[in-house]
C-alpha cells in the first residue's frame, strides 16, 4: 500500500515538474529566438534594422529616414580604439570625395563611429576635422556604447577594437543587397565599388 501511494506521489511530482519545464520553455524560447534574431548580422536579402543616433552636434537621425527617395550606404568604421584609425579616414574621404556621384543616384551614406560613451563626440569631431564639411547626403552618427554595432553583430569585441569595419547597401525599402564585412582594419570598400553596385540593381 505504502509502495503504491510513494508511486503515485512520485508520478504527480514528476507530472509538476514536467508542466513546469514546458511553462518555462514556452516563456523563454521566444525570447532567445528574439536575442538570435538580432544578434546575428543581417544577411543580404535581409530587412536591415532600424536604429536611431546622433551627430556629434546632436541631432537625432534614424537610419530609416534617410531611406526613401533612394538607396542608402551604411558604413560602419571603427570609431576610436585609442587612435583615429587611418583606414576609416581614407575610407570616410574616399566616399565624401565621391559624394556627388552617390547624389547623381539619389543615394544616402550614414557613417557609424562607435565607441565608448565617454568622449564620443569629441573623438568624431576631430576624427572630422580633415574634412572642410560634409556634403549634405553623407552623415555622421555616433554609436555609445555599440548599441548600432551590436545591433548588426559586429562588435570587435578584443583589446583596441571596436567593430569590425563594415558596408551595406540597403534599396529604398531598406533592404540589404549588399554587404561588405572585414574581419582586418583594412580590406574596405571603395566608394567606386559601392557605385559599381548601387549602378547595378
Amino acid at each position: 500500500m505504502q509502495t503504491a501511494i510513494h508511486a503515485v506521489r512520485r508520478q504527480n511530482a514528476f507530472t509538476l515538474v514536467f508542466r513546469a519545464l514546458v511553462i518555462l520553455l514556452a516563456l523563454v524560447l521566444p525570447g532567445i529566438a528574439a536575442f538570435a534574431a538580432v544578434a546575428e548580422t543581417p544577411a543580404v536579402g535581409a530587412q536591415a534594422p532600424d536604429f536611431t543616433l546622433q551627430t556629434p552636434l546632436r541631432r537625432a537621425v534614424s537610419m530609416h529616414s534617410l531611406l526613401g527617395k533612394g538607396p542608402l550606404v551604411l558604413i560602419v568604421l571603427r570609431g576610436y580604439p585609442g587612435y583615429q584609425c587611418p583606414f576609416c579616414q581614407r575610407q570616410v574621404h574616399d566616399f565624401i570625395t565621391h559624394a556627388p556621384a552617390f547624389a547623381a543616384l539619389h543615394a544616402r551614406v550614414l557613417l557609424v563611429y562607435p565607441g565608448p560613451a565617454a568622449q564620443l563626440n569629441q573623438r568624431a569631431t576631430e576624427f572630422l576635422a580633415s574634412e572642410s564639411q560634409l556634403p549634405a547626403n553623407v552623415v555622421l552618427v555616433t554609436d555609445p556604447d555599440y548599441v548600432a554595432t551590436q545591433l548588426y553583430s559586429l562588435r570587435w569585441n578584443a583589446p583596441n577594437e571596436t567593430a569590425y569595419p563594415s558596408t551595406f547597401i540597403l534599396n529604398k525599402q531598406g533592404k540589404i543587397v549588399f554587404e561588405k564585412i572585414s574581419h582586418s582594419h583594412g580590406d574596405r570598400l571603395s566608394a567606386e565599388d559601392a557605385l559599381q553596385q548601387l549602378r547595378a540593381e
